[in-house]
């Protein structure tokens, strides 16, 4: 998105607040503003609508760990935005370093998913929004299958079509 802007492409962002932490309130909106990036923060369950409105031509999100077959670990919440924008035809991109592929997990079910404290979701930063003994269940991650993923973007290019032996030669 910074390349684009400083190519002199007319983007606008649409950034998920991404809860419970609300990493793209309080970051990534700030990161967008400092390079001069129009940015829209909308809550997490209103990605749907702003598809279906046809405000979103494409998906770009970052990545935590992808496996060799390409599924792709990232912030919870990032699944259902790929199954939202494969439903919509848009075009779901994901961007790492290189470094965050792990070819030794042969798909996305060998990677550990965080289990998160409950207190995340019950106290929203110090505020109790829930009752007491609320039963929660809060992961850190979920994997984003890789037949959802349009193609990958490291520090040495894009991947449009990221098969096994795609991988391995980008890697090498």
């Amino acid at each position: 998105m910074f390349q684009a802007a400083a190519d002199g492409k007319n983007i606008h962002v649409f950034a998920d607040e991404t809860r419970p932490l609300l990493q793209g309130a309080r970051l990534t909106t700030w990161e967008l503003q400092q390079r001069g990036i129009p940015v829209t923060l909308i809550c997490d369950n209103m990605a749907a609508q702003v598809m279906k409105e046809g405000r979103i031509q494409m998906v770009m999100t970052g990545v935590d760990r992808i496996a060799a077959n390409r599924d792709a670990a990232n912030k919870i919440g990032t699944y259902s935005v790929a199954v939202l924008a494969h439903y919509h035809g848009i075009p779901f991109y994901v961007a790492a370093p290189s470094r965050t592929f792990d070819l030794s997990l042969a798909d996305g079910s060998g990677i550990p998913i965080e289990q998160r404290a409950s207190e995340e979701v019950t106290y929203g930063f110090g505020t109790r929004t829930a009752p007491e003994n609320t039963a929660v269940y809060n992961p850190a991650f979920d994997v984003s299958p890789a037949g959802l993923i349009t193609a990958i973007i490291t520090e040495r290019g894009i991947m449009h079509s990221p098969t096994k032996r795609a991988v391995r030669e980008h890697l090498a």
